[in-house]
């Protein structure tokens, strides 16, 4: 009798570890996506404190200098991450990776999301300001459509009307222009170009990305889509000069290395949150980077609000979470 009790508490002990273990992995998953939120809102404002000196501010042209800016952060980033990798061994991995067919539809996904999806985010900040922010956040709208069409996953109702609910924000965030910025509906453009570039890349790393360690694909991400920029981007739009006055200067790249440490760890943490949470719940913790990319271009930047950019920042975030999940998961998985 005292050995079925004892039989009997121990299970229980161990059910209890169990669930203690588990709600401590959804903490820290939870934890791991509201990071890469905040350090993506961090990262697109250290980028725009960069651009605001010599030599960048000053350049000819609107291409350039976004960039050299993109170029740098990712290449910062890169390396920030083969340091991380490193330590934990994984640096053989990143060869081994390229030379697989996942590995090389994840490349193609990288250059969409990193090269053209970046440096259409970064000219969309120079000419639009923070309101390019929550405009590019409509990439979680166009990964369900480019789902839909490509991988036939129907998207439900619920994806639908978070569809609905993100092209409503974005036409209220344009109903006022903010003074000052004669270049501001090309501002948008560019941040909804971003925005189809990441929806795309988001469909190639899901044929690529499940063989794929995510630290090793994240490193990679960031390396590829630095060396494309600098080594074929920047002869094409003419910032090669740039470049290496801005190396020169000093101050843009010391704030570039802190954007390129803030993007690396974004990523990382975004992939963990995939991992921990789902992508569902990684993705809609990760959109929040269109709110803290607003309150620190407000606080830090003195970006002038305006209604309609709160209420349209606020539409998108809540129409990107509809279009991941479904808001009730948080409360349900936090009872579990």
């Amino acid at each position: 009798m005292n050995s079925e009790k004892s039989i009997l508490s121990t299970s229980t002990n161990a059910d209890l570890k169990m669930k203690e273990v588990s709600k401590g992995f959804q903490v820290k998953g939870i934890t791991n996506g509201l990071v890469s939120g905040i350090t993506y809102g961090i990262y697109s404002t250290l980028v725009v404190v960069a651009s605001g000196y010599d030599p960048l501010i000053s350049a000819a042209g609107f291409l350039a200098a976004p960039f050299v800016c993109s170029g740098l952060n990712d290449f910062f980033a890169g390396i920030f991450l083969l340091f991380y990798n490193a330590k934990h061994g994984r640096l053989k991995e990143i060869i081994r990776m390229v030379k697989t067919k996942p590995g090389k539809m994840l490349v193609i996904g990288f250059l969409l999301g990193g090269p053209i999806a970046n440096g259409a985010y970064l000219v969309g900040l120079a000419m639009a300001g923070a309101y390019a922010i929550p405009i590019s956040a409509t990439c979680s709208l166009f990964g369900a459509l480019f789902s839909w069409i490509f991988l036939k996953q129907k998207p439900t109702a619920r994806i639908i009307l978070g569809m609905v609910v993100c092209v409503m924000g974005a036409i209220v965030i344009n109903l006022v222009k903010p003074e000052g910025a004669p270049n501001f509906t090309l501002g948008i453009i560019c941040a909804l170009i971003a925005a189809v570039s990441w929806g795309l890349e988001g469909v190639f790393s899901s044929f690529g990305g499940a063989m794929i360690d995510t630290d090793v694909a994240v490193n990679l991400r960031e390396l590829v889509s630095g060396l494309f920029v600098m080594i074929l981007v920047l002869p094409f739009v003419g910032g090669v000069g740039l470049l290496f006055k801005t190396l020169a200067a000093g101050t843009p790249v010391m704030w570039l290395l802190l954007s390129g440490l803030s993007a690396g760890i974004s990523f990382l943490t975004w992939y963990k949150a995939n991992a921990m949470v789902g992508t569902a719940v990684g993705m809609s913790l990760n959109v929040t980077y269109a709110f803290w990319g607003v309150i620190f271009s407000v606080i830090f930047l003195g970006q002038t609000v305006t209604p309609t950019m709160v209420i349209g920042s606020i539409v998108i975030v809540i129409g990107a979470i509809l279009v991941t999940m479904n808001p009730l998961d948080f409360f349900r998985k936090g009872e579990a």
